[in-house]
């Protein structure tokens, strides 16, 4: 019976010490503050990562990506290329007339 009044003394202590709380007061700009707060430190770190490619370095580097890209598939359509390839192949040789597969 002595456990049982202890837990039950407890169980009062816990039930009457919800009248101790009493209301906060905050400002009522507390929200608006830490929400401005949180936003600013975010934009801070992002913008020292991005800050250096601008976009005038973003509209040259996609020029040059473009420059490159014309100048190898001009290179590419040219016959000297698939001419050069053979000659390697033949020089090593790496192709072999008399090799009669099934696929041909």
């Amino acid at each position: 019976m002595k456990i049982y009044n202890n837990i039950q003394d407890k169980i009062d202590d816990v039930l009457n010490s919800v009248d101790a709380v009493n209301d906060v007061k905050v400002s009522p700009f507390f929200k608006d503050k830490a929400m401005q707060r949180l936003f600013t430190e975010k934009d801070k770190s992002q913008a020292k990562v991005w800050s250096w490619f601008s976009p005038q370095l973003q509209l040259v580097t996609l020029m040059v990506f473009v420059v490159l890209n014309v100048f190898a598939m001009t290179q590419l359509d040219s016959n000297t290329s698939s001419e050069e390839i053979d000659e390697f192949a033949q020089t090593y040789s790496l192709t072999s007339t008399d090799y009669q597969s099934i696929f041909n």
